[in-house]
C-alpha cells in the first residue's frame, strides 16, 4: 500500500475511516456525550498562537528533549491506548518498534492487545506501563508486580476514569471488551473485507495482560474505590518513576506534587470521559503556574500536528503524548503509514521551530 496519500493526521483519519468497520472506527474516534468536549478541546488548541521570530540561525535544528534521565529524539511519544491491534494486527509492536527507533516512551495500556513483557522487549526498554485501578485493587497490584518483574521503570497511574464514560457512538455498535461479534458486527465486518480478512488471519484481538491467574478483567468494572491512600500505597511499592495521568485541576496537581509523584500528565483522556471537563491546554497553563517551572509536566489530548505539540510545549509541557492519530495511520497504511505520519509530525515540528526562531527546544516557557 502506498503511503503517498497521507500528508497530515487528517488524511490518516480519513483513510482509516474507509478501511475500518464503523464499530472499530467509532471506538477509536469517539468521545463522551455529544462530543462537545472534543470540539472545545480542538477550539482551545487552535486559539493558542505561536510567536514568529526572524533572523535567527535555525539552520541546524534538534528535536530532542530530555525525559527522566534519557534523551528522546522527539518531544512527543506514544500515549497508552487500549486494544491497538484492532487498528491492524501487530499494531502494538509497530508502536514499540517506533519507540525503540526514536528512543521515546511507549505507554503500554493495561488493556493492550499484546503482553506487557513482549512490548518492552521490542521497544528496547522505552516503554512505560499504564495502570488502571479497578475493583478491589487485588488484580491491579498484581499487574504492578508483573510490570516490575518485566523491567518497567516508569508507571503511569490513570486516575480520570472512576467510571467508564458514556460514548454513544461506541454504544450504538454494541462495542465490548473482550471483543465479541454478533449479527450487527458481522455485517459491519463484511462491508470492510480488507480489515476483516487480515484480522481473521491474525485471530481475534485479546486483552493480553489479563491472561494470568487471579485476574478476570471487566472493562466496565467500577474504578471508583481508588483514593489518595491507594496512591500512597502505590508510591510505597513502586520505586521507579511514578506518573499520574488524567489531571485537570490545580488543587489536585499541587496535592500530587506534595504526595511525591515524579510527574503529572495533564489530560482529558481525549475527551472520552467527561464531556464538560475543562480543556486540557488551558488547564496546562494553570497547572504549570501552580507547580512551578521545574516539576515535570506531560500532556496529551487532541494533538493532531507538530504545531499542536509546539503549542503544548509553549503552555508549559515538558513532553507530549500522541494517541488516536497513530492508530489512524496504522489502520490506513500499516507500519509504513505509521512512519509516514511520524515523519510528517516531525517535519511540522521542525518547520514550526524554524518559524519561531528555535534551533533547540526550550521547555517550561510558561510563567511560574
Amino acid at each position: 500500500m502506498s503511503v503517498s496519500a497521507i500528508h497530515s493526521a487528517v488524511d490518516a483519519r480519513r483513510l482509516a475511516k474507509r478501511r475500518l468497520p464503523r464499530m472499530v472506527f467509532d471506538y477509536i474516534d469517539g468521545s463522551a456525550g455529544a462530543e462537545t468536549g472534543a470540539a472545545r478541546n480542538r477550539a482551545a488548541l487552535d486559539a493558542v498562537t505561536l510567536r514568529p521570530r526572524i533572523l535567527c540561525d535555525v539552520s541546524n535544528r534538534n528535536l530532542g528533549v530530555p525525559i527522566f534521565g534519557t534523551q528522546a529524539e522527539r518531544p512527543f511519544g506514544i500515549a497508552p491506548m487500549g486494544m491497538c491491534n484492532l487498528s491492524a494486527p501487530g499494531a502494538d509492536l509497530m508502536l514499540a518498534r517506533l519507540a525503540a527507533k526514536y528512543k521515546v516512551p511507549h505507554g503500554v495500556s493495561t488493556v493492550a492487545s499484546t503482553p506487557l513483557e513482549r512490548i518492552i522487549e521490542v521497544a528496547d526498554g522505552h516503554a512505560w506501563f499504564q495502570l488502571y485501578f479497578s475493583g478491589d485493587g487485588i488484580g491491579t497490584f498484581k499487574l504492578v508486580e508483573r510490570a516490575k518483574a518485566a523491567g518497567y521503570t516508569t508507571l503511569v497511574l490513570t486516575v480520570d476514569v472512576p467510571e467508564v464514560g458514556r460514548r454513544p457512538r461506541e454504544l450504538r455498535h454494541g462495542f465490548k471488551m473482550p471483543f465479541s461479534i454478533g449479527p450487527r458486527q458481522f455485517i459491519d465486518f463484511a462491508l470492510h473485507p480488507g480489515w476483516s480478512l487480515t484480522q481473521l488471519a491474525a485471530g481475534k484481538p485479546q486483552m493480553a495482560n489479563f491472561e494470568m491467574d487471579g485476574y478476570d478483567f471487566d472493562r466496565t468494572e467500577s474504578r471508583a474505590k481508588a483514593t489518595w491512600d491507594t496512591l500512597a500505597r502505590l508510591r510505597e511499592m513502586w520505586h521507579g518513576k511514578l506518573v499520574v495521568k488524567g489531571v485537570l485541576d490545580v488543587e489536585d496537581a499541587t496535592d500530587l506534587k506534595k504526595a511525591g509523584v515524579d510527574a503529572i500528565q495533564v489530560s482529558s483522556h481525549g475527551a472520552r470521559q467527561l464531556e464538560s471537563a475543562p480543556t486540557p491546554i488551558e488547564a496546562l497553563l494553570r497547572i504549570r503556574a501552580a507547580v512551578g517551572p521545574n516539576f515535570p509536566l506531560f500532556f496529551d489530548s487532541g494533538i493532531r500536528s507538530g504545531e499542536d505539540v509546539m503549542r503544548a510545549l509553549q503552555q508549559g509541557a515538558d513532553f507530549v503524548f500522541l494517541g488516536r492519530i497513530l492508530q489512524f495511520a496504522i489502520a490506513a497504511r500499516g507500519e509504513p503509514g505509521l512512519h509516514r505520519l511520524w515523519n510528517i509530525l516531525s517535519d511540522e515540528m521542525s518547520i514550526a521551530m524554524a518559524q519561531t526562531g528555535q534551533a533547540r527546544l526550550a521547555t517550561n516557557p510558561a510563567p511560574s
